[in-house]
């Protein structure tokens, strides 16, 4: 399996209520050197985390130990800018699970899917409804149910439906890559191989 089984998910949530965020911004390019997934959470947002002396940023949200969880809730048109994959790497080694945003660049929400983070696009409306939320209490919890297609804020039961492709609502259930799909496809891909031998 190329990473957890995604059904449900109940949880806390850190705010970032920062638009137009890019891929550089998440991971510096400076970082991109690694060629493995392993590791990325430790510069992820770095330049906006640390210090030039590598000591935390107070005002950063990710050092404020008011906040945590395994779903990222950031504004406007997330994950804009450079292709890298390694953006979404980073996400996904630091903890998350799921990114909500009201928009996501493309190719971002793409290379997320792919590896296991579910990006939740919302309405402008409802993402307001969330920071509020939160800001009222950070550790309000939200629920992502993927079968379903929603996304709930449990204290006040507010949801709102949200879109995912078929082909990759799938494989986020079951923990596939694109590889592992294939794979779990072998006896059917070997039985219709055989067939069309004939």
């Amino acid at each position: 399996m190329a990473y957890d089984k995604f059904t449900v998910l109940r949880s806390s949530a850190v705010p970032m209520p920062i638009e137009n965020v890019d891929t550089d911004q998440i991971i510096p390019a400076r970082f991109l050197k690694a060629t493995e997934r392993k590791g990325f959470g430790d510069n992820l947002f770095r330049d906006w985390r640390y210090e030039n002396d590598n000591t935390p940023k107070k005002d950063f949200v990710l050092n404020n130990p008011i906040y945590s969880g395994k779903i990222l809730v950031a504004g406007k048109n997330f994950g804009s800018g450079s292709s890298r994959e390694h953006a979404a790497w980073a996400i996904y080694d630091y903890g998350f699970r799921c990114v909500v945003s009201s928009f996501f660049a493309d190719i971002f929400k793409n290379n997320s899917l792919n590896i296991g983070i579910l990006p939740v696009q919302v309405s402008a409306v409802f993402l307001d409804k969330i920071f509020t939320a939160i800001e009222a209490d950070p550790k309000a919890e939200l629920e992502v149910n993927l079968p379903e297609q929603t996304i709930t804020i449990a204290a006040t039961g507010e949801s709102e439906k949200f879109d995912i492709n078929s082909y990759k609502k799938h494989n986020l259930q079951n923990g596939y890559d694109d590889i592992d799909y294939l794979q779990a496809m072998k006896s059917e891909i070997e039985t219709f191989a055989a067939k069309s031998m004939y």
